[in-house]
């Protein structure tokens, strides 16, 4: 694989050029950039593990578990605009290397509080700091792609970014599983965690970048929600955001795998270990497999089907007691959410204008973020209330029908061609 090194330029109509599957990875920047997320973001993933192990083990309460999600989901929901904003106005390198920074010194607070076995109440705010970092970090962070490749390499830097996120989500929650079980206790993988948000400042701190333009706007209110509004007026961006969203938020396939586990497929620790593992497989290979194919050119169509598959696959897995079947429809509902992901990406990264990305990656961030959350707690209510597979086959059907529901009601989305093309909206 060549190399390239030199200053980041768009050259010509990359509907001539022949498809090069590693087009984003020739640049130095995005690189490094590659590396750092894949740190930081497998850090993640381990911590995911330990603190909820931790806690139970601590407390044996479920709600002193439940509380991480709580603690760390505030500030990103009630921090994101300003956050946006100020991605929008100030130095997003900066502004990454100093959440970065938070970052480590947050986890290196979490091993310390495990390693002297230190006030609970402490160990809440050491997750609160790191909600307060990643509400920052995040449009920061993402406004720094588009600055390490051309526009038309935009979409495989999404597609590689994806990929990198997908591994991190195997490897992480199984090496961190399998330190705590060898070492027997949780601060080793916080101190993990600090390396990797120090690998990221790193590979940061060495990234060159291409000038980008940025806000000039005062923090009015009108700036603020200047993101919200631009996704309303982008109509295929609002409709991806909007599938992805109720996809994640009525699909509770993954949420409820431990009753799944235990009740349906008998299977152990391992075996939820597998199932847990079986989307970020699928979604990983799906990301080697488009990186590899040229852009989408019906973008608009493998959106909606991409969706609707991933409605079929999780009604599938909730009628399913087979273990194989059961792990085959969540590889297949990871890999068509992955196509979802990437879209939706590609999409943002080129119909929004430099100076806007933090605040439209923030409020993207929150929509996708909250419906996560908020997706666990509606499948834990569904299936309380009507039974697991009656939640599961229910959310599944409900995404098929927003898929429908979205096909009528944006007929943009099913015009929309070629994925990758530079279309700003102002």
């Amino acid at each position: 694989m060549s190399v390239v090194d030199d200053p980041i330029q768009s050259p010509g109509d990359p509907a001539q050029k022949p498809h090069d599957p590693y087009q984003a990875l020739r640049y130095r920047d995005f690189r490094l950039l590659f590396l750092g997320r894949f740190m930081a973001s497998l850090g993640e993933q381990m911590v995911s593990v330990a603190i909820g192990w931790e806690l139970f083990e601590r407390t044996r309460s479920d709600l002193a578990v439940g509380l991480v999600g709580l603690v760390q989901i505030i500030p990103i929901v009630v921090l994101a605009l300003p956050a946006g904003h100020i991605a929008d106005r100030f130095n997003r390198k900066r502004l990454v290397l100093m959440t970065q920074t938070l970052l480590t010194l947050c986890s290196l607070g979490l091993a310390l509080l495990s390693h002297t076995q230190g006030s609970l109440p402490l160990m809440y705010a050491c997750l609160f700091g790191i909600g307060v970092g990643r509400a920052f970090n995040g449009p920061a962070s993402a406004t720094l792609l588009p600055q390490t490749v051309p526009p038309d390499a935009f979409t495989s830097a999404a597609t590689w970014s994806s990929s990198s996120w997908q591994l991190a989500a195997v490897l992480g929650p199984a090496l961190g599983g399998f330190i705590i079980a060898l070492q027997g206790r949780a601060e080793v993988v916080y101190l993990l965690d600090a390396i990797g948000a120090s690998v990221f400042v790193i590979c940061v701190a060495l990234i060159h970048g291409r000038q980008i333009a940025l806000s000039k706007e005062a923090a009015t209110f009108k700036s603020l929600v200047a993101g919200a509004s631009f996704i309303w007026r982008t109509k295929v961006i609002l409709a991806s955001i909007t599938l992805d969203m109720f996809a994640v938020f009525l699909g509770g396939a993954t949420a409820l795998l431990p009753d799944y586990a235990k009740n349906v497929l008998y299977v152990n620790a391992s075996g939820l270990g597998i199932l847990r593992a079986a989307p970020s497989v699928g979604a990983l290979l799906m990301a080697l497999v488009l990186a590899q194919r040229p852009p989408m050119q019906h973008a608009g169509r493998t959106l909606l089907f991409a969706v609707a598959g991933f409605g079929a696959a999780t009604i599938v897995f909730g009628l399913s007691a087979s273990f194989p079947l059961s792990l085959l429809m969540l590889a297949i509902l990871g890999a068509m959410d992955n196509i979802s992901v990437v879209i939706r990406s590609t999409l943002v990264l080129t119909r929004t204008p430099d100076e806007m990305r933090g605040r439209v990656s923030a409020v993207n961030s929150v929509f996708i973020g909250a419906s996560n959350e908020l997706g666990t707690f509606e499948s834990g209510v569904a299936a309380a209330a009507f039974g697991r597979v009656a939640a599961v086959v229910g959310g599944g059907i409900g995404s098929i029908v927003v898929v429908l529901l979205i096909a009528l009601i944006w007929p943009e989305v099913r015009a929309l061609g070629r994925l990758g093309e530079n279309k700003q909206v102002l």
